[in-house]
């Protein structure tokens, strides 16, 4: 597979997957009981094993490290976080404001890692 075509799995996989936890988020703060359906809770795996698959493929691809390429630890690290706090905001045992201010603290992140991809920064448009 070409440089381009892994590129354009990998940034599409981004946008589902970012659009699936903003949709999943607000059903489940609202109630909405398609937000904790089977399919709801499936298929970001997939989605997100599309996106961590053509990651890993495109930083074999440029021959990327996070010891060369001090952006990709600032991913990894954004990453981490982004699921820990999309793990509190969609876990009903948390509170509603605490799943709230998790969910938009999740997609702030997500924000700033995808501000990171497009800088190849490590502090993505904070560096500006």
């Amino acid at each position: 597979m070409d440089y381009a075509t892994l590129k354009t799995i990998h940034q599409l996989a981004v946008v589902i997957s970012l659009v699936g936890f903003f949709a999943r988020g607000a059903g489940a703060l609202l109630g909405a009981e398609w937000a904790t359906s089977r399919a709801a809770k499936t298929l970001p795996h997939i989605v997100d094993t599309v996106l961590l698959l053509s990651a890993l493929a495109l930083a074999w691809m440029l021959k990327l490290t996070p010891g060369n390429a001090p952006w990709i630890t600032a991913k990894i690290i954004g990453l981490i976080a982004y699921i820990g706090l999309g793990v509190v905001a969609l876990r009903p045992s948390f509170t509603k404001p605490v799943r709230a201010a998790a969910w938009l603290a999740a997609l702030m992140t997500a924000a700033w890692i995808v501000s990171v991809a497009v800088t190849k920064h490590p502090a993505g448009l904070l560096s500006l």
